[in-house]
């Protein structure tokens, strides 16, 4: 098919929702659909040679991207449609509901892939409209949990919507014959040391307070934090400066293809989410409703994971596939730590058994499930 898709992020950026539009893409070209993604584009926009976008994305698959002018965020959603309607495209594929909307009036078969519940004061109102009319469409979800709340907060009922519920997912390849965690190590020039890895940004609700009072605790151990903006990690240097953490690393933003190996050179690989997460612009459902891509990330990396207990993540993890801690409880995510770091045998059951299971989660799994039925 010729897929048009559509997304409000900023390309490229390092951002979770660029990464994984450009996942998502990238997928539906690897089953050899004609992608073209459309984005916003903007002074502040910088655009780079393909070879840099795809170790950037950790893109192995290329597809065409359009940096489309727009005055504001609702033009931007509507010249998209405009643009995939002139272009022929058999199937939109889009996240902002707006898009959704404009693709079904416009006579096109749309997906809607949502990550959270519709924002601002009209986006539930658009997501209703794409509900209420008619044509051929589907509602793409990442987690039951937020199928859950939009029926709730939103006093909808999806039960005569075709609905997909989609994990995020992971490119399995990128984590072949990985090095076990010392060569890792020693490839990329760590202390040979155990090591307690954890990746992505740095907001609000990460855990970043509970990684700096795990690495008091466990000095012995060095802890490595993969991620983050400029100003985040120098503020967090900083916090462990004071707190004389001399075995705290922060990494800051490491290209997306050189990830798989930071990830194993852990021994214990974290997510410490608290039970709120900030983000860049504001407090979000995040801990309530995500699917992190981290997670299928650390599946695949063939390492023990040590996650917090929210009912979200225990859609995907069970107790024979990680450990879990309540969520910001020091003393517990300590005594679990400790146990881990101990216990070689454990960690290697945890990571056997989250690897074998992480193969039904893959981007081309979930792509395909994203478009079935949309090519007849």
């Amino acid at each position: 098919m010729r897929i048009l898709a559509v997304a409000a992020s900023q390309i490229p950026s390092d951002t979770a929702n660029s990464i994984q539009v450009m996942k998502a893409c990238q997928a539906l070209a690897q089953l050899d659909h004609k992608v073209t993604l459309l984005v916003p584009d903007s002074p502040s926009t910088v655009h780079r040679p393909p070879l840099e976008l795809a170790s950037h994305y950790g893109l192995t698959t290329s597809f065409e991207i359009i940096h489309l002018p727009s005055r504001s965020r609702r033009r931007f959603t509507w010249d998209a449609v405009q643009l995939a309607k002139a272009a022929g495209a058999d199937l939109l594929y889009v996240w902002p509901p707006q898009s959704a909307a404009f693709g079904l009036l416009a006579g096109m078969p749309t997906v809607l892939e949502l990550h959270d519940l519709p924002t601002g004061l009209a986006g539930p109102n658009w997501f209703r409209l794409f509900l209420f009319l008619r044509g051929r469409k589907r509602l793409l979800l990442i987690t039951h949990a937020l199928r859950g709340v939009i029926e709730r907060e939103l006093k909808l009922d999806l039960g005569k919507t075709d609905v997909v519920i989609a994990p995020n997912g992971v490119d399995l390849e990128r984590f072949a014959s990985l090095p076990d965690p010392g060569d890792a190590r020693r490839q990329l020039g760590l202390p040979d040391v155990q090591t307690v890895i954890c990746t992505g940004h740095l907001y609000s609700g990460r855990g970043v307070e509970l990684f700096l009072d795990l690495a008091a605790r466990e000095q012995q151990a060095h802890f490595i934090w993969v991620g983050g903006r400029p100003e985040d990690v120098t503020e967090w240097k900083s916090r462990a400066e004071t707190q004389q953490l001399g075995n705290v690393t922060f990494l800051g933003f490491v290209p997306n293809d050189r990830l798989p190996l930071y990830q194993a050179a852990a021994d214990v690989l974290l997510m410490p989410y608290g039970r709120v997460i900030g983000i860049s612009t504001g407090i979000g459902r995040s801990a309530e409703v995500s699917s992190p891509m981290k997670m299928f990330e650390y599946m695949a990396a063939g390492r023990a994971i040590l996650a917090s207990d929210l009912p979200v993540i225990r859609e995907v993890l069970d107790d024979t596939t990680a450990l879990f801690s309540p969520p910001e409880d020091v003393d517990a995510w300590a005594v679990a730590l400790r146990g881990l770091l101990s216990n070689p045998q454990q960690r290697d059951a945890l990571a056997r058994n989250a690897r074998l299971v992480v193969e039904k989660y893959t981007w081309l799994e979930r792509a395909r499930r994203a478009v079935a039925g949309f090519e007849e």
